[in-house]
């Protein structure tokens, strides 16, 4: 069953909350993130990506980059712009992306039941990612970007939630992208005891976003052998029917050496094509191709969909098994330079840009995977192909900090 627990987090300031919080880390280039500072000593991306304040040609990985990480931090609890909660607490976080509404707890996640597999993952993670995000945390003494679990939809816990967002926000903002960020504080003992019970019975909750930052915190953990607040991680705990699952569509350089004509041939062997096609697949094993200037609605033959394990029916990895390997010869799609992956919030007219510029030869756009699709395969203890999931909105770090 999963623990959760309240935490004293440190938290902006009401008023100066839009000029902190940031979307995460790992969304953004380290140029992208002195454009989106410059001017804005205060933007958390100074805690969150710290090479911005240091010369460009600088190693991201280099012991000053986290050290100034860590003093920018300091000086913005010093300076009063975020500030420690004097007892621990829950927090419940809304986001507002025109009419998709998630609403989240916020507290602090069981290192060990990560560990142990109660809190289920779906993606294998990279070395130097963890190290990268062990290595931040360590030098903080703090993580200050939360990971996206997701638990089955509880009815009390539903009941319970609205009537605590029924008042008004301590923090209520709207981001540059237009969406809106909204908090509220869980202090007393009777409501912390009710998401404590209402939480301990349900079995499992899963990672949507934040694998490399979850592993980190575990690793934390064991170096540290639980000390202080090692053994939990900072987390926002979504219901799963609140969740919005966007593609991740790709887009390919080159066509290999095939004439367009040649790969629409080629891929009627595999999927029944309409040259009329749409750019949104509207169900799943339906793709969408975008080639020589229109769209083309692909669907997996019959045929290719027989004799596959659950996983394996996933339209990525259909897609990779019959299309991306064996007719462009993209075998690693994590590592090969001739595919790209474009998150869905950029929507079909990104890829139609991509291609038409001539930077890319076609471009596939991808029916979104469920919620429950996820959380089944997690049970399994499968792992879902890379780039299978693009999860809006996305949290923003700044708005809770966990010190350990």
């Amino acid at each position: 069953m999963a623990s959760v627990k309240p935490f004293a987090a440190v938290r902006p300031r009401p008023e100066l909350a839009p000029q902190i919080c940031e979307l995460p880390y790992d969304v953004m280039s380290s140029d992208e993130a002195r454009a989106i500072a410059a001017g804005n000593l205060l933007s958390f991306l100074h805690v969150s990506k710290p090479e911005i304040d240091l010369p460009p040609e600088t190693d991201v990985h280099a012991p000053e980059v986290y050290a100034r990480g860590r003093e920018n931090f300091q000086k913005l609890i010093q300076d009063g712009a975020l500030k420690p909660d004097v007892q621990p607490c829950f927090y419940l976080y809304r986001q507002v992306m025109g009419s998709h509404v998630q609403t989240g707890l916020v507290a602090a996640a069981s290192c060990e039941e990560y560990q142990r597999g109660i809190i289920r993952k779906h993606e294998q993670t990279r070395v130097d990612k963890e190290n990268d995000r062990v290595r931040h945390i360590e030098t903080l003494n703090a993580q200050t970007s939360p990971v996206f679990l997701t638990y089955p939809a509880a009815r009390a816990l539903d009941t319970f939630i609205a009537e605590k967002t029924a008042g008004k926000p301590e923090i209520d903002f709207t981001a540059r992208d237009g969406v809106r960020h909204m908090s509220w504080t869980l202090r007393e003992p009777h409501d912390i005891r009710f998401i404590e019970t209402q939480f301990a019975r349900i079995p499992n909750l899963y990672i949507a976003d934040g694998h490399h930052r979850s592993a980190a915190a575990a690793r934390v953990y064991q170096s540290r052998q639980g000390t202080g607040e090692s053994g939990r991680f900072l987390a926002v705990i979504f219901p799963h029917n609140q969740m919005q699952v966007l593609p991740y569509n790709r887009a390919l350089k080159d066509l290999n050496s095939w004439t367009p004509e040649q790969l629409l041939e080629i891929l009627g062997k595999v999927f029944a094509i309409d040259a009329r096609g749409a750019a949104v697949p509207v169900h799943e094993h339906e793709l969408g191709l975008y080639l020589a200037g229109k769209w083309h609605t692909l669907v997996f033959h019959p045929h290719v969909l027989g004799g596959h394990a659950a996983g394996e029916l996933l339209d990525v990895a259909l897609l990779q098994k019959h299309v991306l390997g064996p007719v462009f010869g993209i075998t690693d799609p994590r590592t090969n330079q001739r595919i790209h992956f474009v998150g869905g919030i950029r929507g079909a007219a990104e890829l139609e840009k991509l291609v038409d510029s001539g930077e890319f030869a076609c471009a596939f756009s991808m029916f979104p995977l469920s919620v429950r699709t996820l959380m089944a395969i997690s049970d399994a203890g499968g792992v879902l192909p890379p780039k299978s999931t693009w999860f809006e909105p996305k949290l923003r770090d700044g708005m809770f900090c966990h010190l350990i």
